[in-house]
């Protein structure tokens, strides 16, 4: 059974860090592309940070939203089975519920939109306010 459960999410002030991690269970992360995404009170779900299979070739392609280019970065542990989003300068507009989301692409192709993804985890709430 597939499952994904995200942790690291939490209070932080302007300007700290946080990194979450999403820990996967009945598949392995390097065969998976997986994605972060988040969602704001009253808003649609967007995208945040995804990152393509492995594909046995490399670590994977990776894609940043323009919103946190420079800030976020995407990471995976095949040893650990875990992909983690590395989140620095954090402004009080990243204020969200985190999520990951896993799909079976074995490619370098990098999936980006909400309904490209199959599996989803429960979500971690991220408040960043002074």
């Amino acid at each position: 059974q597939v499952q994904l459960v995200e942790s690291g999410g939490g209070l932080v002030q302007p300007g700290g860090s946080l990194r979450l991690s999403c820990a996967a269970s009945g598949f392995t992360v390097d065969y998976y592309a997986i994605g972060w995404f988040r969602q704001a009170p009253g808003k649609e779900r967007e995208g945040v940070s995804c990152i393509s299979s492995s594909d046995g070739s490399s670590d994977g392609m990776t894609y940043y939203a323009d919103s946190g280019k420079g800030r976020f970065t995407i990471s995976r542990d095949n040893a650990k089975n875990t992909v983690y989003l590395q989140m620095n300068s954090l402004k009080p507009e990243d204020t969200a519920v985190y999520y990951c989301a896993a799909t079976w692409i074995y490619s370098d192709y990098v999936p980006r939109a909400v309904y490209e993804y199959d599996y989803w985890g429960q979500g971690t709430q991220v408040t960043v306010s002074s």
